[in-house]
């Protein structure tokens, strides 16, 4: 079935709809040149439409070892072409089963390279996936769906769970964790106890943990002021940790600003530079939102990474308590290790002993 993706500035990109499903989001692009199950099912994606800018998709299949959280979130996938089977020894199943099993909306053999400029000259925008005979009824309808904005409580853990182990109590704050990154810091050593994203502060600080982690997340960090909140009356409390939404969260909370990009980060190829010792790691990125550099001057943060692409605030410590945070995903291993040392960072600060460099 023919099909085609519909931009609201009226831009028209035609492919071949894999389902019957319709889709309505915020049109992304990302430049990594795998793990598109990991993209999938990363939840910092939610509410939004994928554009995968790498021309093969599928073709190593896809497996359970690989997924980021309970389901997919992602609204729709725009893609090249489609691997229809894949060749890889832990292989369970296709990617097509696994987007129709999702419910996830999918146009193939699309000219992802001609959405990826729209989106880089005019920025990110609402977009439909529709059949390519739908009635300009049905068009209008799907355009006028605001995008969702409340996307962390959809995305956030249901109720508290407990992940044990021998060492420093953690209290995780889900704001739509990746379990690459649990487990990480499970194998740094750390019992986590990860929480939902409305916990409050009191009830965090009762648990009496050695350390607070801000996870990554979907959507504006603005909207959620009552996380924020929660956020101010942790700090200074516990040595703090938070990546990507959480990296927002600690910033805004501590008085700095964000702002949204033109058309974001995402993709497993973005270079980071680290300003306290020079060096520049190749990194795994997912966010629409940055802090803004200069709502820093009078706060005690100090920069401690930058984008090298545009020189965006990739990491903030504080000058004085125990609390840091990246925009980046150190776990996802595109380097594929240069960022696992921001974990043995927070072990540090958590014990008082260096796990590495």
């Amino acid at each position: 079935m023919k099909g085609k993706l519909i931009l609201e500035d009226g831009s028209v990109f035609t492919g071949d709809l894999l389902n019957e499903f319709t889709a309505t989001g915020e049109v992304v692009f990302n430049t990594g040149m795998t793990g598109y199950q990991e993209i999938l099912t990363d939840p910092s994606y939610c509410s939004q439409i994928v554009t995968l800018t790498f021309p093969l998709v599928g073709n190593y299949g896809v497996a359970d070892k690989f997924m980021q959280s309970r389901k997919s979130f992602v609204n729709g996938f725009v893609i090249g072409e489609l691997c229809n089977e894949g060749s890889n020894w832990q292989k369970e199943n296709e990617l097509a089963n696994f987007l129709n099993g999702q419910n996830i909306p999918c146009l193939y053999n699309v000219d992802t390279r001609a959405v990826t400029r729209k989106i880089r000259s005019a920025g990110c925008m609402k977009g439909i996936i529709v059949s390519a005979d739908a009635e300009k009824s049905e068009i209008d309808q799907l355009m006028n769906v605001p995008i969702k904005l409340d996307v962390v409580a959809e995305v956030t853990t249901p109720e508290k769970y407990v992940m044990e182990n021998d060492g420093p109590d953690v209290v995780v704050m889900d704001f739509g964790i990746k379990q690459n990154i649990l487990k990480s810091l499970h194998n740094l050593g750390c019992r986590l106890t990860v929480v939902p994203a409305d916990t409050k502060a009191d009830e965090i600080l009762a648990m009496s943990p050695d350390g607070i982690f801000l996870s990554n997340g979907p959507g504006d960090p603005k909207d959620v002021p009552e996380v924020i909140q929660e956020v101010k009356k942790l700090i200074g409390k516990k040595p703090m940790f938070g990546i990507c939404l959480g990296h927002q969260l600690i910033s805004l909370a501590l008085g700095a600003d964000t702002y949204k990009l033109k058309f974001g980060h995402r993709g497993s190829n973005q270079p980071v530079k680290n300003l306290l010792n020079g060096r520049v790691h190749i990194s795994s990125q997912n966010h629409g939102y940055a802090v803004d550099e200069k709502s820093l001057a009078a706060l005690p943060l100090e920069v401690t990474h930058v984008n090298v692409n545009d020189g965006t605030v990739e990491g903030v410590r504080h000058t004085s308590l125990p609390l840091f945070s990246v925009q980046y995903h150190p776990e996802a291993s595109p380097g594929p290790d240069d960022n696992m040392y921001l974990f043995d960072y927070f072990w540090e600060m958590l014990t008082g002993n260096g796990k590495g460099e």
